[in-house]
């Protein structure tokens, strides 16, 4: 079958279609502040060489999605990741941000965990304990999951609200007696023995991670050729990085202070991979569920409208 030149042009990413030499040009007046998590944008994009941007790319390292969503409210940043949590949060809020991707990732690293010799062993042991979470995150999602399958919920337990530093050192010093936490912090209280898992997330996290993007910024036509060119070199980093585990263990544990060893066996134990593409309407549908779930437990306002936050400004350009 003989294509017209229409259709031919059609079947080829809008990205690829820009010429190579005005595509420098145009972009090079462009800066894009993204925020990244340690360990993550920035380390993945240099592992791979796939940081030579033709704009400018100012990063920010932040440790969780919701001061991220804040961050792109606040209009200091404009482009960052994070779960299907805070972005709910953001919506029900009326925060100026807005979802321009999905980014595909594992469950496998979320749990809630408790000192090694302690005496809990199922999680309905948890009843008049203290429990820490962080607060805005997948750790208060799946927590609220978790209690509701053992018919429980918040008022069976002393919740506490901790961000990461301050709960591995409260887990630690045993003022907590389980913790909901995700990443390396498993692997590494794992690994010296001072925590072990209670009850994994795994089966209740559904894997979607958004890529948010200020939207004050969206009418900016260079703005956006950027951020589509950004999010489509993460996703090749990340492709590339998937098929390389112990690569890219190497090019993570300086960063992240974690032994190489660890960091790869984290890797190795991820029960999918990442993965960018464009968002669907199902995964707004998976965001439902968390803002029924959060809602329930009085944490957002009634049915916030979800379908507001995404936006197609990038879809067209967007590889995956």
């Amino acid at each position: 079958m003989k294509l017209s030149r229409r259709a031919l042009l059609a079947s080829i990413p809008a990205a690829t279609l820009l010429p190579p030499h005005s595509f420098a040009d145009d972009l090079s007046q462009v800066t894009l502040r993204v925020a990244t998590f340690r360990g993550a944008d920035q380390t993945l994009l240099r592992t791979t060489g796939l940081d030579d941007f033709p704009y400018k790319v100012v990063f920010s390292e932040f440790n969780s999605g919701n001061l991220i969503a804040r961050a792109i409210d606040a209009d200091a940043i404009d482009l960052g990741a994070w779960s299907e949590i805070p972005m709910v949060f953001a919506a029900s809020s009326g925060a100026r941000v807005a979802v321009a991707a999905t980014l595909e990732g594992p469950t496998t690293n979320q749990a809630v965990l408790v000192p090694t010799r302690s005496p809990l062993k199922n999680f309905s042991d948890l009843r008049g304990k203290r429990v820490g979470y962080i607060r805005s995150t997948t750790t208060q999602y799946f927590l609220l999951k978790m209690l509701a399958q053992h018919n429980m919920t918040l008022a069976d337990i002393t919740p506490v609200t901790l961000g990461m530093s301050e709960g591995l050192t409260a887990l630690k010093s045993g003022s907590l007696d389980a913790w909901a936490t995700y990443g390396y912090a498993i692997e590494i209280l794992e690994a010296d023995n001072s925590a072990r898992i209670l009850e994994s997330a795994e089966d209740i996290l559904s894997g979607h991670y958004f890529v948010g993007i200020n939207p004050q910024h969206l009418d900016d036509t260079g703005f956006k050729t950027a951020s589509a060119d950004y999010i489509n070199r993460l996703g090749k980093a990340y492709s590339q990085l998937n098929a390389d585990k112990p690569r890219w263990a190497r090019a993570v544990a300086p960063d992240v202070h974690v032994p190489e060893p660890l960091v790869l066996s984290y890797l190795n134990h991820m029960n999918r991979a990442y993965h960018t593409r464009p968002w669907k309407r199902s995964d707004i549908a998976t965001a439902s569920e968390v803002a029924r779930t959060l809602g329930g437990a009085g944490a957002l306002p009634p049915n916030p409208n979800l379908a507001s936050v995404f936006t197609p400004a990038l879809s067209a350009l967007l590889n995956g």
